[in-house]
């Protein structure tokens, strides 16, 4: 090869590499899911999925880390960040106390969490407004409620859980002034949400205290929450994902929490050259809630109750309604 074709075939290939996104190279991007099983039909599911998609439509494997408990999340995000992880996604409030301690250390990395706040300059905090999904929620277990008394069984009490069960209670008055909405909590600690057969029982004990509409917002429990309603011939509402054909017939709907996307957009971001420190909040608005409707709950919604939930849906996003996020 002459001289000059190699400084031609130089300048084309130093073009190629120049025309490429900023880091995209040295992108590595990872994922450390909530405490529980990696396939729980819920959150860490939906995160799974999320990065998935970045995976397949950008050909960027990225790595995971499965903890078993929020102590084990330093250790985690350490071992990923030596095998080169540029960009953690860190799914669980729980994990903003370590994350406080831990980002600092580690400046060059980009952290985005997930249902908690860190105001770090290499950290992206995102949220969502769960009120105004579980507003339309408690509108349709008001609407489809026989007895006229529904049920939340959440986790844990903390604020999080607390944005669900005030809008779930707010969205049934709102339908159906007379409702009565019981509350209930599966523990104290974050294992409530991978305890199903203590779920069962809260459940069950929401049931016979005349409850036929029962949300189920606790994570792996949630499946014990189903089996008693399932059983009892009453209805179950799920969360994050959507839960509708785990039990067709049984499950009213399923409030959706767009952890997919946040993960996938977080990731895109981050090739890109694109990704922000800062924090981000999701509402109906943003599309990072709902309610689903498919063809498993089909024959339990009537085209008055679609009618009347869109009529909300639309009157939120309007800024006409607005949903407490506090009792």
């Amino acid at each position: 090869m002459s001289a000059r074709r190699r400084l031609t075939a130089l300048a084309l290939l130093t073009a190629a590499l120049l025309a490429r996104p900023a880091g995209a190279a040295d992108f590595v991007p990872a994922l450390v899911y909530a405490t529980g099983a990696k396939f729980d039909k819920s959150f860490n599911e939906g995160a799974y999925e999320g990065a998935e998609r970045f995976k397949a439509e950008t050909g960027i494997a990225y790595l995971e880390y499965q903890p078993q408990n929020p102590g084990e999340f330093e250790r985690g995000v350490t071992a990923l960040i030596r095998r080169g992880a540029s960009q953690i996604a860190a799914i669980g409030f729980y994990y903003a106390t370590p994350l406080k301690d831990l980002a600092p250390k580690h400046p060059d990395v980009h952290f985005t969490l997930i249902d908690a706040v860190v105001d770090l300059p290499n950290v992206e905090s995102i949220t969502y407004k769960e009120n105004e999904g579980a507003f339309l929620a408690g509108m349709l277990a008001a609407m489809a409620s026989k007895s006229g008394r529904i049920g939340f069984i959440g986790a844990i009490d903390i604020p999080l859980i607390r944005k669900f069960s005030t809008g779930y209670e707010y969205g049934a008055h709102y339908a159906r002034p007379d409702a009565q909405v019981l509350l209930n909590f599966v523990g104290v600690t974050p294992a409530a949400f991978n305890d199903p057969t203590t779920a069962g029982e809260v459940a069950r004990s929401q049931l016979i205290r005349g409850a036929d509409v029962l949300f189920a917002g606790a994570g792996l429990s949630n499946i014990g929450i189903f089996d008693a309603a399932k059983m009892q011939g009453d209805l179950a509402i799920g969360v994050d994902a959507n839960q509708n054909g785990l039990y067709p017939g049984s499950i009213l709907t399923s409030q959706l929490k767009r952890v997919d996307t946040a993960v996938y957009e977080s990731f895109m971001a981050g090739k890109e050259g694109f990704w922000r420190a800062g924090m981000r909040e999701l509402g109906l608005k943003e599309k990072g809630v709902d309610i689903a409707f498919d063809q498993y709950n089909a024959p339990l919604v009537t085209d008055d109750m679609r009618f009347r939930i869109e009529r909300a849906r639309n009157a939120i996003i309007d800024g006409q309604i607005v949903v407490p996020s506090k009792p």
